[in-house]
């Protein structure tokens, strides 16, 4: 089953969106194991991240192994709020 993630960053910006994934593109990242949908923009008084993968075990594979270490490592310029966070367990998918 495809599973979503929402993310919104609070006070989050363009150029921090930006240093955070070429960080995780430096580290070896490509968004090609399990993520399906993905998209990023502006939103309130922060940033909103929607990704969208072919199971929980995807997204969590991501957070777990890639998304994480690199998070803890620091990102120069990156976001400096912790993400506030929602799941979807995916009903429908249309492309």
């Amino acid at each position: 089953m495809a599973f979503g993630i929402i993310r919104f960053v609070p006070g989050g910006t363009k150029e921090q969106y930006d240093n955070s994934v070429a960080a995780l593109r430096l580290r070896g990242w490509t968004p090609t194991q399990g993520l399906l949908f993905h998209a990023a923009g502006p939103s309130g008084d922060g940033w909103t991240i929607v990704a969208v993968y072919d199971s929980k075990a995807s997204w969590e594979h991501f957070r777990d192994e890639i998304l994480g270490p690199c998070l803890r490592s620091g990102i120069a310029g990156g976001f400096t709020t912790r993400p506030e966070e929602s799941e979807v367990d995916i009903y429908e998918l249309s492309r």
